[in-house]
């Protein structure tokens, strides 16, 4: 090949289009958002739901800084129904310039698959970060330009890949499918389109199993456009917020699934689809307002519904808690394929797991959570059960040594009966001023109760 052939395909080369970018397009995109991509480590501790146990993972996920004083986007599957992160680290710039910083995790919306963090500094910052377009649609066969990480292998180094939008989903909303496999370390990374604009993330949306809340579906990467998320970057969710108006979700208190066709066709309804009440819950607003297993509902405050797909009943659940505490509102049912007007008052969420207060105690090295709804849901506990749950147990520790293990209910702790956090801190705080050689925590294991045997070591027990 002659020098002058191959210096006109040099020049070819820096023209021709990769997939529909240019490869200055492409050196452009990756010099002005790359930046703002951060690598976020961070612990879980998976429940069991079948046996409340806990085990410990280390993960790792990509980071996308999204305002200069450290909000970062993350993917949803940080926070999962039966797993919770902490010992959040978030590592910002790389080639030498990284910074490590830890980070707390806020509250996950309700609406969108991603999580958010906030890098917690005692100085200002002032972070590289995304900043998104606005009002932005895509075609079929657009390209679009990916960055993100690669494996740890490779030293989490910054890189791209181009595609295309493969296909577009107009219900429940707008979404965009891409036309290839998505590597994990690019799951949550910036979508830039032919003309360099940042026009959202890309993901997953999962099933409610896999952690998805809502527009499920699942197994295909998906772009999430920045109109869906902005208002959670211009007004960060807080840590410890509630949804729903007022601040609180309402809740009805049933255990549902949808109508299925099959269903319909069994019980000799129409297939226009609906909720199935499956149980009811005591004490629940739908149990005041007569409720049964078996009902089929239909409407709720004038709003029909029609769900006949498990991702649809999420769209119910959202209605619901819309709707707002302490609001009456009508409820009609199918009850033995006759329909049936109820009056139903909408009273706030129980306090979940997530939600949960959390103790830490440093003499006997348990960690504690106090007993909610939802958990006394999963392990079958009557309200007259009282007492505090293991979340976590140090290894080496009292409560080690004596055999004590997650999802254990401590119902008493040295002859000191123990209904709350309280009660637990307390019961702690006078063993450790009266220092006896041998305590009895009294607790229930799954369905069976008995006595878990401590022996401090007081001399060696710092406070």
């Amino acid at each position: 090949m002659s020098s002058s052939l191959w210096v006109v395909m040099t020049v070819m080369a820096q023209f021709m289009p990769a997939d529909g970018f240019t490869q200055s397009t492409i050196a452009k995109a990756y010099a002005e958002w790359a930046p703002a991509i951060a690598l976020v480590q961070y612990s879980s501790e998976i429940t069991d739901p079948g046996s409340g146990e806990t085990t410990k993972r280390d993960s790792s996920a990509l980071g996308l800084v999204v305002t200069p004083g450290g909000l970062v986007m993350a993917p949803g599957h940080m926070q999962l129904e039966n797993a919770e992160p902490f010992n959040v680290a978030i590592t910002v710039g790389h080639s030498g310039s990284e910074q490590k910083f830890e980070a707390e995790v806020l509250k996950k919306p309700d609406d969108i698959n991603i999580c958010f963090l906030r890098i917690q500094s005692d100085t200002p910052l002032n972070l590289p970060c995304a900043t998104f377009a606005r009002n932005m649609r895509m075609a079929i066969g657009e390209p679009v330009l990916l960055i993100g990480l690669y494996s740890e292998n490779l030293d989490y180094a910054r890189g791209i890949y181009t595609c295309r939008i493969g296909g577009i989903l107009e219900k429940p909303r707008t979404t965009y499918c891409i036309d290839s496999s998505l590597r994990f370390g690019f799951v949550g990374g910036p979508v830039i389109n032919a003309q360099g604009r940042l026009v959202g993330v890309v993901g997953f949306d999962l099933t409610p199993a896999e952690g998805g809340d809502l527009y499920v579906r699942s197994g295909h990467p998906l772009v999430y456009q920045a109109d869906l998320f902005r208002k959670y970057i211009e007004s960060p969710p807080d840590k410890t917020a509630e949804g729903g108006p007022g601040g609180e979700d309402a809740w009805l208190g049933i255990f549902t699934q949808p109508l299925y066709d099959d269903f319909a066709e069994y019980w000799n309804l129409p297939k226009e689809g609906g909720i199935v009440v499956s149980s009811v819950m005591a004490g629940s607003p739908a149990e005041q307002a007569g409720l049964q297993s078996g009902d089929v509902i239909v409407s709720i405050n004038s709003i029909e519904v029609h769900p006949r797909l498990d991702r649809e009943v999420v769209g119910f659940t959202k209605l619901v808690r819309e709707i707002g505490v302490g609001k009456t509102v009508p409820l009609r049912v199918l009850r033995g394929g006759k329909p049936l007007d109820l009056e139903i008052t909408l009273a706030a969420r129980p306090k979940s797991a997530r939600d949960a207060g959390e103790y830490k105690d440093e003499v006997f090295g348990l960690t504690v959570r106090e007993l909610t709804t939802d958990v006394r849901i999963l392990l079958n506990l009557g309200e007259d059960v009282k007492g505090v749950i293991i979340r976590r147990v140090k290894s080496g520790s009292i409560a080690n040594l004596a055999g004590m293990r997650p999802g254990v209910i401590i119902m008493e702790l040295g002859r000191n009966p123990i209904a709350s956090l309280d009660d637990f801190k307390k019961a702690v705080a006078k063993l450790a001023e009266e220092k006896p050689k041998e305590i009895s925590a009294f607790c229930r294991a799954g369905a069976e109760t008995g006595f878990f045997r401590l022996e401090p070591r007081w001399d060696a027990i710092k406070r």
